[in-house]
């Protein structure tokens, strides 16, 4: 990412824990004390950002069997690396279905472009006539709420207060939010702001570029997808994933 941007690869610093690290490898820029540039590097790294990257990559470690920790599975049932077996579970994230939805919370996002406009795109996303679909909002999994949403609610919030954060695009998110949780509309269908709402306005007050958010999601994915190829690996009986076909005649 630094080289895309052109700027110097910075070294981890062995004084700093993991996600610390990240942040200081991600902002920083030789040659001296870290300090606000208004351009997302060299500026100070403050415990709250720290406390919500960690909860970011903590909630993603693992999230049963979707695609593409299946994927980890099924490989790894070949005996194949463990190397290939995670390199098989990133390439699952190049499809837009399951990768890059944070990334199109935010697009979102910028589409919408004022507060003022919320309310057209609340109705617009009501009408069954209409193709908009409100992203962020909704899970297969989570007929309700999505618990790990609640806690990214939070931690949203403490980083607006404590960093005095002051974005259109926030001010937009909380609108929308706003717009959706008091509409008995989605209150009724259940569909309430995900994971993927909270962790993509997250990343961007952390001055994280939107095309490093599929790669976040990789590094805290990337335990449980060990952890997935260690258990199947552990069980004495496990056989080579071959999922049965059915012809039904078309």
């Amino acid at each position: 990412y630094r080289n895309s941007i052109g700027t110097p690869l910075i070294y981890p610093d062995v004084n700093r824990y993991f996600t610390e690290n990240f942040l200081y490898m991600l902002r920083a820029y030789p040659g001296g004390k870290m300090k606000y540039l208004g351009d997302g590097l060299n500026d100070e790294i403050k415990q709250v950002e720290i406390d919500a990257l960690d909860a970011i990559l903590t909630l993603h470690a693992d999230h049963e069997q979707n695609a593409s920790t299946t994927t980890v599975r099924n490989v790894g049932s070949t005996e194949a690396h463990p190397y290939v077996a995670i390199a098989s579970g990133i390439s699952a994230l190049w499809g837009s279905a399951h990768g890059g939805a944070n990334e199109k919370v935010m697009d979102q996002l910028k589409l919408i472009g004022d507060v003022k406009n919320v309310p057209t795109y609340i109705a617009k996303a009501k009408d069954k006539n209409d193709p908009f679909r409100l992203m962020g909002f909704g899970h297969r999994v989570y007929k309700n709420r999505d618990p790990r949403a609640e806690t990214l609610k939070g931690l949203q919030d403490k980083l607006r207060v404590e960093l005095k954060l002051d974005s259109k695009l926030l001010d937009i998110a909380a609108a929308v939010e706003e717009a959706a949780l008091s509409d008995d509309y989605f209150k009724e269908r259940g569909l309430y702001p995900n994971i993927d709402f909270y962790s993509g306005v997250i990343l961007t007050a952390l001055k994280i570029p939107v095309e490093m958010f599929t790669p976040i999601f990789v590094i805290g994915r990337t335990p449980g997808w060990l952890a997935q190829w260690s258990e199947l690996k552990q069980d004495p009986k496990h056989k080579i994933a071959r999922p049965r076909q059915l012809y039904t005649g078309n």
